[in-house]
């Protein structure tokens, strides 16, 4: 079965530069019985942990157009193996993704996971639903609690999926994930505290009166 997401992005002129490049060979005997077509397991645990990623879309006028889209932990969900869907929350309502996807609805997503230097990348239709007349996406999307505010529910179909290498991503970590890998640190430090002061009272009560500690 071919490699759907390379075969999706590589015209003539990829190919002619994967040539010169002499890097062609790769990706001819990549086309074997890879399959990137359906989420699995392991892209749904990963999708569903992210609180952000890129979107692009192209606008009428030809130029490509990135959106950096954020919200809680699994604001973005796993609908089924082709379908994600997340809540549309109102923003600077410039209305750029929105529109171009109503003059091709085809976009292009990057999901990062720094800490741990992975990145997953999608290729997809887009799909705008009204929230009140899918009341069943609604609660799928329901984030209670949120500050934002949803317009909208954003649906994509699954073109083609890819992973990156890891090659050049900077670890980064978020303020949680910093408390997290910190809490085991700082439980020790309030148990040794409690230790030495336990010991400094030891030690006091096995001098004399009036000697300095």
């Amino acid at each position: 079965m071919p490699y759907g997401f390379l075969d999706a992005l590589t015209g003539s002129e990829v190919v002619k530069a994967q040539m010169e490049h002499g890097s062609r060979h790769i990706y001819e005997n990549s086309r074997s019985d890879r399959t990137f077509d359906r989420f699995r397991e392991s892209e749904a645990t990963f999708i569903e942990a992210r609180d952000s990623f890129y979107i692009a879309s192209t606008a009428e006028t030809g130029w490509p157009y990135v959106q950096h889209r954020g919200g809680p932990k699994g604001f973005l969900k796993v609908l089924d193996d082709r379908t994600l869907a997340f809540p549309d929350f109102r923003g600077n309502r410039q209305y750029i993704t929105l529109g171009n996807s109503r003059v091709d609805n085809r976009v292009a997503l990057i999901l990062m996971d720094y800490a741990n230097r992975a990145r997953l990348k999608i290729l997809a239709t887009l799909e705008a639903r009204d929230l009140e007349g899918d009341p069943a996406l609604a609660e799928i999307l329901a984030l209670p609690g949120y500050r934002g505010i949803p317009e909208r529910a954003m649906v994509l179909n699954l073109k083609s999926f890819d992973w990156n290498c890891p090659q050049h991503i900077t670890p980064r970590f978020t303020s949680d994930e910093v408390a997290d890998a910190m809490a085991s640190i700082n439980e020790q430090f309030a148990q040794l505290q409690t230790e030495n002061r336990s010991l400094k009272a030891e030690l006091a009560a096995l001098k004399p009166s009036g000697e300095m500690i």
